[in-house]
């Protein structure tokens, strides 16, 4: 488990949001390996499954840092100190669900391990998410990049990363 807070180890949960599959996957295999409780956030109105579609539909909306209606998640955040947060990349920075998951929470002290999926175009990704959990803890974030649905970065590193949590 991430760390240790007052001599015990933390209470982690997985939570992300994916839109074409791989950061399900990712969070799938982080919960294979440590056994972390999971959550997946849902816009109430799902995205188009045509991503051009989405990408000339939501562009805009990126840059006015828009929020989405989300499904409420069904556990207690207040049960956990760390958050496993997932999330694709669009337009440089993570998705408007996992925007909305951080505006709609207090996630005050704690610890946030962030993992972004994307083409290779991290942007302001991580410093976002400051930004919206400003009395967190961010630690050991990583950009995970595929090549369509293939892994760009190796299985090794992405083990030895996950074996960190």
């Amino acid at each position: 488990m991430i760390g240790i807070k007052g001599g015990t180890h933390l209470k982690s949960i997985i939570i992300y949001y994916s839109y074409g599959g791989n950061t399900k996957r990712i969070a799938n295999m982080i919960h294979d390996k440590t056994g972390y409780d999971i959550v997946e956030i849902k816009p109430v109105v799902p995205y188009t499954s045509d991503y051009q579609k989405l990408v000339d539909e939501e562009e805009n909306k990126m840059h006015q840092e828009e929020v989405v209606e989300i499904e409420p998640i069904s556990v207690d955040l207040n049960n956990y100190d760390a958050i496993i947060l997932g999330t694709p990349i669009w337009w440089y920075t993570m998705t408007p669900p996992i925007r909305t998951f951080l505006k709609n929470n207090d996630l005050s002290g704690k610890v946030i391990v962030p993992f972004a999926t994307n083409g290779g175009w991290l942007g302001s990704t991580f410093d976002d998410i400051k930004k919206y959990a400003p009395n967190s803890n961010i630690l050991n974030p990583i950009s995970i990049k595929f090549n369509g649905s293939d892994l760009a970065i190796s299985q090794d590193e992405l083990n030895e990363w996950i074996l960190k949590l």
